[in-house]
């Protein structure tokens, strides 16, 4: 991992397991729902629901300031602990809360590489159903990078004036219009297709067999080198509810060292809905 553009924001299982328990550390199981961490969890994780608790599901949002900075005194994180992340489905979702944590300013967050599957896939890794005790904290949110944020009207700008790198990461079967949504997804669009301008690059492409990303080179061989992306130019990110685009966003920042890469977690579900939005298929 030393060859990344920003190696430290990485932790291995066994890091996670050498330092379990330690004063400074808070670990965070971040799922789509509960079910899999009520099932077993890393020994001392707090679990996050990313429906929930990191969304606003009435004004379809991110979550709030406050209610952000609530849901970790209720979690006992302080403003410099390690946050440690990790999560299912490769880690989107713990993508997607590292992408709020620096948006909302916490400057020490980590990811554990592989997420939740590599934990269980190792032998030596221990499961537990027991919540952590936790000590309410008085965390507060001090700073904030609406930066990191790409809204509908900074999609549309890009596309006109083909000012940015567009990453769709979504399927080729989503990107091309054959399907709107994943199968037995209930978030989905009118229409299929993709942003004009945009290259497919799916997010899956980034991780290996064992759900860790890939080396640096192979990275740079996908987007830098297949896929032409301009580093001078910002980059915008998107799929269908900005979870995977949260994971490719983590990619092109931290792992090749891309400047300026945003994520529009507006994504399909809201560019797809539009009246007379400009669409590509094929």
């Amino acid at each position: 991992m030393s060859d990344y553009a920003h190696p430290e924001v990485l932790v291995t299982t066994d890091w996670v397991k050498e330092n379990l328990g330690k004063p400074g550390i808070a670990l965070i199981e971040v799922d789509v729902d509960t079910k899999a961490y009520d099932a077993g969890h890393v020994p001392g994780a707090v679990g996050f629901n990313w429906e929930t608790q990191l969304n606003d599901s009435v004004k379809r949002d991110i979550i709030s300031k406050d209610d952000f900075q609530s849901l970790l005194r209720e979690s006992g994180v302080q403003n410099d602990d390690t946050v440690i992340l990790y999560g299912d489905n490769n880690n989107w979702f713990a993508a997607f809360a590292y992408w709020i944590f620096k948006i909302y300013g916490h400057d020490d967050v980590r990811l554990m590489n592989g997420g939740r599957q590599k934990w269980l896939d190792e032998d030596d890794k221990d499961l537990t159903v027991d919540a952590p005790s936790v000590s309410p904290s008085n965390y507060t949110v001090s700073g904030g990078r609406d930066d990191l944020r790409a809204l509908l009207p900074d999609v549309l700008a890009a596309s006109k004036d083909g000012s940015h790198n567009l990453v769709d990461v979504r399927s080729p079967d989503e990107f091309t219009g054959k399907v709107i949504a994943p199968p037995g997804m209930s978030e989905t669009a009118q229409r299929g297709g993709h942003v004009p301008g945009a290259r497919n690059v799916p997010w899956a492409t980034a991780v290996a067999e064992d759900g860790t990303f890939k080396s640096r080179d192979e990275l740079e061989a996908i987007y830098t080198k297949g896929q032409n992306l301009d580093r001078g130019k910002p980059t915008i990110a998107y799929c269908r509810i900005g979870e995977r685009s949260s994971h490719t966003w983590f990619v092109l920042t931290y792992l090749l060292g891309y400047d300026n890469v945003r994520n529009y977690d507006g994504s399909w579900t809201e560019y797809g809905n539009l009246i007379a939005a400009p669409i590509e298929k094929g």
